[in-house]
Order: C-alpha cells, then structure tokens, then sequence
C-alpha cells in the first residue's frame, strides 16, 4: 500500500520506526526485533538507511520480510549524501523488484570523513530523481525546531517547499518533546502553502544519557518538565523507561485530541517500548 492512500483516510495512524545492523552478525537480532514489532500490525513500519547507506543492503531485506511475513506497509529510508545516481538507480531497483513502494527520501548526515557525492546536494534533488524513476510514494524530513545547518527556521521551510514541489507527498518530523513546537510550525508551513500531511515524530526516551547527546547533536530541546525527568529516573533504567513510555504516550494523546492523524514513533529496535505504547492508545487509535 502507498502512505499516500493510508494518509487519505479519516483513522489515526500509529506507526514504527526500526534501523538495520550496522555488521552481519548482528543481522539475526535485529531482523527479529523488527518483525516483533511488526506482529503488532502498526499501520506501516519505516527502515532506515544508516550513515552514508551504510547498511542499504539490509534495509531493503528487513522492509521485504516485514512486508512478507506480517503484511505491514514499509517506508524505507534512502540518502543521497554520499552516493552517485548510479547508486540510488540500483536502491531503485532492488526496492522495486521487492514490491517497496513506500521511500523517506533523505539528504543523510555528512560523514565523518567529508566524503560526498557531487551528484546530489539537497534532498529535493534525490526526490525529483525517484519521481522521475517512477512508482514510489515519496515522503521527507521536516524540521519544526529547524534543520541545524540552516541559517533560520524560515529558510529551512522554503527549502521543505522546494521538497514538496519535487514531488514529496507527505513529511515525517524529526523527534520533538513540546507539542506546541509543533503546532506552531505546521501554521508556519501552512502559511507558505505547504499542505501535505504531516506525520509527527515521536522518541519515547528510555536512555536519559543517550538522548541527551541525540538531542545536542539535533538540536532538539528539552522542556524543563522532561529534563526533571531524566534527573530524577536517569539512574534508574527500569523507572526512566517507564516514565519515557508515559511522556511519549501523552504527547501522542495530545497530538490526535488536536488533530494530528499521523505518529511515527523512534523504536530503536525495541518491542516492549512498542508494544506499550500501542497498549497505551489501543482505544484512541481505533478512531
């Protein structure tokens, strides 16, 4: 199923967002993560990409056995930072040939080494490339807090314009902790035309000390209710998952009472954190 026809529907949609391992031998843990999640029947599962494609091998086979074994729509993520059109042609295909129709199309994080690609520069230019490769819905990042590396928050949104007209038919947001970020921003791209549907990122924070650094590398801010939080249960991982799983429920509950349709929730690979927070909506996702 293309998103593009899920999103055209009146139901909440709760969905999940699971990553491949980075070296083989992790390949069997991490497959089973995923198809755990999958067991649930969220509305769709994305698979992403990892830095500078690193792990595109194995994004197209965990999205082809969650499609296969669970029949749960896949999202798979694709960058173009560091590769060549050769290269996403060749992404291209093996998605097609597995029956993918769903793509997140992505610029990817610059890497370490500055290697990149002289062929793409910006996402926008990745997507006209599917466009003109045919078949795929095609989704992108926006940025409520803006995108790090952009000079303000109202350039960032011109360029998530420029996403759009390329041929981008719905955007899924980077992680957020105030809803109200949110809120305010959708009237920001509202204001510039910009009506595609919005499918709302959320991290449920398990790991205090890893979101700390996610959220400096992001620039993502913490609300000083959540950052109590991560002080008081940081040193108890038991307490602080289970406090992380209630703050990203009431967000979540928060965002469908104000008519946001679409979630999008970071797993990280987990099915518990997964499994809880569905439990926690069952009745509100029922729409």
């Amino acid at each position: 199923m293309k998103l593009s026809e899920l999103f055209a529907k009146e139901k909440p949609t709760l969905s999940f967002e699971v990553f491949p391992p980075k070296t083989d031998d992790l390949y069997e843990k991490v497959e089973q993560a995923a198809l755990d999640i999958a067991k649930l029947s969220p509305d769709y599962m994305s698979v992403t990409y990892g830095a500078g494609g690193g792990t595109s091998k194995y994004t197209v086979s965990i999205a082809k056995d969650i499609e296969r074994t669970y029949n749960v729509p896949t999202l798979a993520h694709l960058t173009c930072v560091s590769s060549s059109k050769e290269t996403v042609r060749e992404q291209l295909k093996k998605l097609r040939s597995e029956g993918i129709e769903n793509i997140l199309a992505l610029r990817g994080d610059i890497p370490k080494d500055g290697a990149v690609s002289t062929d793409y520069k910006y996402a926008s230019q990745l997507i006209e490339e599917i466009v003109d490769f045919g078949g795929f819905c095609i989704g992108g990042a926006c940025y409520p807090e803006g995108h790090l590396e952009s000079e303000s928050l109202e350039q960032d949104i011109v360029n998530i314009g420029k996403k759009v007209e390329a041929g981008c038919s719905f955007l899924t947001t980077q992680m957020f902790f105030n809803n109200d970020i949110l809120y305010d921003y959708i009237d920001k791209l509202h204001r510039k035309g910009i009506f595609v549907p919005i499918v709302a990122g959320i991290m449920p924070i398990t790991n205090a000390r890893q979101i700390m650094r996610s959220c400096e590398l992001s620039g993502t801010v913490l609300p000083k209710r959540f950052i109590k939080i991560a002080e008081r249960y940081g040193d108890n991982p038991a307490a602080m998952k289970q406090a992380g799983i209630a703050y990203a429920t009431e967000q979540i509950i928060d965002l469908y009472a104000s008519g946001i349709k679409n979630v999008h929730v970071y797993s990280m690979n987990k099915p518990d954190v997964a499994e809880q927070i569905q439990a926690n909506l069952s009745e509100i996702i029922k729409g």
